[in-house]
């Protein structure tokens, strides 16, 4: 009969130390953290909060609340990127997050507060319009996912992203909303033309369009600008408060006229590229998101 076995000895390199005690180790599988990886994740995690929360002010028929509440998720989602990158606090795990939170409050939120406002009342189509804008968020988001960086692409395309980003079309696809707060009331009875709508943002997603990036903008100001700014922010801030969704109704539109004009600038860059290096302009592939 086999006697008794002896004692279990952890060995060296197989996830453990020599002379290491169980103390240490536990103390290295849970060491701390510095706070910068918090606080964009935290950012996040309110945005998903609040995108969540949109649904719920639906269902209860508060759709002005609705629509905030997508609003103030964008504005966590504009800020938890830019804070990581700030504090050297982005993390492979804050970007798989933010990534699901984009297609909760930008894919799902919106079209579903659309659902059941308007969209509801002619069944299947309406759900066949929430379910084209959801997919067509998720394969902008998964195709941004797996994209690569080419470092052979010039410098200007970065300006640029392929399609409309996924906050900017939750913003688009709202339009019907914003009308109707302001008295525009007949469109909540055609909801044929809000599908049709909700569709054709969907397709600008996913579309090869060339639109302003904007993330490339510098954050050093001359001090000589520094008081018209904060002037500027104080007028804006006092024109959302007092005329929130004809703000909103302009932003959508301003953002729509941007686009041809992103496309004109595009193909200007691209022809100026190809006339000092045509082989540059081969490879000078959009940003995906």
């Amino acid at each position: 009969m086999a006697g008794p076995l002896p004692p279990f000895e952890p060995r060296p390199g197989a996830g453990f130390r020599a002379g290491e005690s169980l103390r240490t180790r536990r103390a290295r599988q849970f060491a701390q953290l510095p706070v910068r990886t918090i606080i964009p994740n935290a950012l996040t995690v309110l945005a998903l909060c609040a995108g969540l929360t949109a649904i719920r002010f639906a269902i209860e028929g508060r759709f002005e609340a609705a629509v905030v509440a997508i609003i103030v998720a964008s504005v966590f989602d504009a800020l938890d990127g830019r804070v990581a990158r700030l504090l050297q606090g982005s993390t492979r795990f804050g970007a798989e997050l933010d990534s699901l939170t984009d297609f909760v409050n930008f894919g799902v939120a919106p079209v579903v507060v659309l659902y059941l406002w308007s969209l509801g009342e002619i069944g299947g189509i309406g759900w066949i319009a929430v379910l084209g804008f959801s997919v067509c968020c998720a394969l902008r988001l998964a195709r941004f996912n797996v994209a690569l960086e080419d470092p052979d692409k010039p410098a200007w395309t970065g300006n640029y992203f392929v399609g409309v980003p996924a906050p900017a079309a939750a913003g688009l696809v709202m339009l019907p909303l914003y009308l109707s707060f302001i008295g525009v009331g007949w469109l909540k009875e055609a909801p044929l033309l809000i599908a049709l709508h909700a569709l054709a943002v969907a397709f600008l997603m996913v579309s090869q369009i060339p639109t302003f990036s904007g993330k490339r903008m510098g954050l050093r100001i001359r001090r000589d600008m520094v008081l018209p700014i904060l002037l500027l922010i104080g007028f804006t801030a006092a024109v959302i408060l007092s005329y929130p969704w004809w703000t909103f109704m302009s932003l959508a539109a301003v953002y729509l006229l941007s686009i041809p004009v992103a496309v004109m600038r595009y193909r200007h860059h691209k022809a100026r590229t190809a006339t000092h290096d045509p082989e540059a302009a081969e490879t000078s592939d959009l940003k995906l998101d």
